[in-house]
């Protein structure tokens, strides 16, 4: 579904006129998210091959070849937050007020006594296009040829407020096999499980709230990179061509379809998969006081310069 075709532009031309306005002292910025995209880690640059092209003219046919490269590009920033209206992104949460107590969020770890273990938590989560943009393009041609990403700078690619029916009541994919099958599509490692993946809803029933908020973002972002899901949403998908191969749809611990960088709490310029740490570890220095919670998230492209009519073969 695509019920935001011109949200995009909408928002930024929004953003741009709320400079004026006063923001709380620890609110996440649009400078601050552009500023994160800066780097090497994340960019991970890699020349990988070549390709190998047939390129033809009147005078006759000839072989020539291009660098292959491959590098992950900031593409959404997802926010699980607390209450609606919430969004830790300042500017994207001046343009999107509560709704009223009825839709609030779940109980943050400031709300819950140590004697008392509150499993049952719920998060907003909203996907917008990552803002950088032509400051990271600059930053990443300085490495050499770059591949282009397929989000577009503050589009709105899933709100759950607007995805209301399948995000707070999990219909229909409570009756999928992968919400029923234990072990099936999970978000964790042996000793230390975070969360299904199905049903991709709000709800989770999990104690620590920052593995809460991880494991609604990836279902979030689960939904976006596929076509034909049952949500309210954009789909983030790009399609192949000769000399441009783009990511499958996002897959939980899998580096090859992408990684996550922490912009709050504790901005972070490492990017990982989830779980990225031992089993034993408490992500205390990750927990929000309010529940709420940013990352970008990077995705892998391949590409390759176009010398030719007709791309022959690739390595590798």
């Amino acid at each position: 579904m695509r019920p935001f075709k011109t949200a995009g532009i909408v928002l930024g031309g929004a953003l741009l006129s709320l400079g004026v306005v006063e923001r709380p002292a620890q609110a996440l910025t649009t400078p601050q998210i552009v500023a994160s995209s800066l780097s090497t880690q994340c960019l991970d640059y890699q020349v990988i091959g070549i390709c190998v092209w047939l390129n033809c003219s009147w005078s006759g046919c000839s072989i020539r070849t291009s660098v292959q490269v491959r590098h992950y590009v900031p593409e959404l920033v997802v926010s699980s937050y607390e209450n609606t209206g919430d969004n830790p992104w300042w500017e994207v949460a001046s343009l999107s007020p509560p709704l009223g107590e009825a839709l609030a969020g779940g109980q943050s770890t400031s709300d819950v006594s140590r004697a008392q273990h509150e499993h049952l938590r719920f998060k907003n989560v909203d996907a917008i296009g990552h803002p950088a943009g032509e400051a990271f393009s600059s930053f990443a041609s300085a490495f050499g040829m770059t591949c282009a990403g397929a989000a577009t700078p503050f589009q709105p690619y899933h709100l759950s407020t607007l995805d209301a029916l399948a995000w707070r009541s999990g219909i229909p994919e409570s009756l999928y096999p992968e919400a029923l099958t234990p072990g099936m599509r999970e978000l964790g490692q042996p000793g230390d499980l975070w969360g299904n993946i199905y049903p991709r809803s709000g709800f989770l029933t999990q104690v620590h709230d920052y593995k809460t908020a991880a494991t609604t973002a990836q279902r979030s972002a689960d939904v976006v990179t596929r076509t034909g899901q049952p949500h309210v949403y954009t789909r983030l998908v790009a399609a192949s061509r000769d000399g441009y191969w783009p990511p499958g749809p996002v897959k939980e611990g899998d580096a090859s379809t992408h990684r996550w960088q922490r912009l709050t709490p504790n901005m972070s310029n490492a990017c990982r998969v989830w779980p990225d740490r031992g089993v034993t570890d408490t992500y205390a220095d990750r927990l929000d006081a309010g529940g709420d919670y940013a990352w970008s998230l990077w995705r892998p492209y391949r590409c390759c310069q176009r010398r030719g009519q007709t791309l022959l073969y690739a390595v590798p």
